[in-house]
């Protein structure tokens, strides 16, 4: 069943936000701030849509629209927000959604809400399917949207609750990794919380931690934008460990709504027989339910939990922790105009490589 409802176009950061906080899918990426963040350093220009079906709110969706000519390209990092379980409203938003994107002469709409499909790793016997995911999965694939071959953000990620007493917490952990977090106590390792003041300490060690993991890293302008503007924000904390009041690892937390994610994590070359990190993540832990948030998402799992998979070795590190492995929709992408669409996805990089080769 499809409902009739109304857009808005809100204009106002406060209202916003105040709107999504209390959405049961409310993610920071999402957010005001995420919008304005992309827009600084990136160049989308966030739109953020309203939809209301009388004065009840149905869903929020905050999309990066990035114009090629007349022509443009839409994303809503873990959007739409759906205020709601009600499939039929799910659906007619989906559909308006759609009718903005042709409006708009879109090549493409990429949507990615944060929907779980599944909990636990697939061949697990206590793995299960939620039927949320999968009604809204078989909704997207109905009114012909596809699996996007350019899953932006983890498809998969690690929840503990913590709405747990902290001794549940920590027996619930893995004996090898409450030990860690015990030497980390006994090593001298101490955590504190970070400030403003701490950003070029934090991109220090972000630096060392690509240069030695071998992943790329953007200019320090960059992490100064996303980070300054979430921690003035009171959206972010950074947590800094230290050894003789030596910085030697951090974490950088986003919080909104009822979820803290670990978005950020650094270490120094130095040091890292203290077992810096497990201590790191159990403080975010203790942090995070402190501040009242009920989920600590640790961000990023295996698309497929194989040891070849490039996460297979911060997955082990994460499921110590013993949070439930939760398994996204993904991102799916709707084309109002197929031929736009086809050049794009699969002819446009193939032009982009022989450039690059000559």
């Amino acid at each position: 069943m499809r409902f009739q409802l109304t857009t808005q176009t809100i204009a106002s950061p406060a209202d916003w936000n105040t709107l999504l906080r209390p959405l049961p899918y409310a993610h920071i990426l999402q957010t005001w701030e995420w919008g304005e963040f992309k827009r600084a350093t990136t160049g989308w220009q966030p739109a953020r849509l309203a939809f209301y079906r009388g004065e009840r709110l149905a869903a929020l969706a905050s999309v990066g629209v990035r114009s090629m000519g007349p022509l443009k390209v839409m994303y809503a990092p873990k959007g739409p927000v759906f205020a709601d379980d009600d499939l039929g409203i799910w659906q007619t938003v989906v559909t308006e959604l759609e009718r903005w994107a042709r409006r708009q002469g879109a090549i493409w709409l990429k949507i990615d809400p944060d929907i779980v499909v599944g909990t636990g790793i697939p061949a697990d016997p206590d793995a299960q399917d939620e039927p949320r995911g999968t009604a809204l999965t078989a909704l997207l694939r109905g009114q012909g949207w596809r699996f996007s071959a350019d899953q932006v953000q983890f498809r998969n990620s690690i929840l503990l609750d913590l709405t747990q007493s902290e001794d549940a917490l920590l027996a619930a952990m893995s004996q090898n990794t409450r030990r860690k977090v015990r030497i980390a106590e006994r090593e001298g390792v101490r955590v504190r919380a970070g400030t403003l003041d701490d950003l070029p300490l934090l991109y220090d060690l972000y630096r060392v931690t690509g240069e030695r993991d071998a992943f790329l890293i953007r200019p320090f302008a960059y992490y100064q934008e996303a980070w300054r503007r979430f921690i003035e924000a009171r959206l972010a904390q950074p947590l800094i460990a230290e050894v003789d009041g030596r910085a030697v690892a951090h974490v950088i937390l986003f919080h909104f709504g009822r979820k803290c994610w670990y978005f950020y994590g650094a270490s120094a070359n130095e040091a890292r027989d203290t077992m810096p990190n497990y201590l790191l993540q159990w403080e975010a832990m203790r942090w995070a339910k402190a501040q009242g948030y009920a989920l600590y998402d640790m961000w990023g799992a295996p698309n497929e939990f194989v040891e070849s998979d490039p996460l297979w070795g911060v997955y082990n590190f994460k499921r110590g922790f013993r949070g439930v492995v939760a398994r996204h929709i993904g991102a799916w992408d709707y084309a109002p105009f197929q031929p736009l669409y086809r050049a794009y996805t699969e002819l446009m990089p193939r032009v982009m490589r022989l450039l690059r080769r000559g």
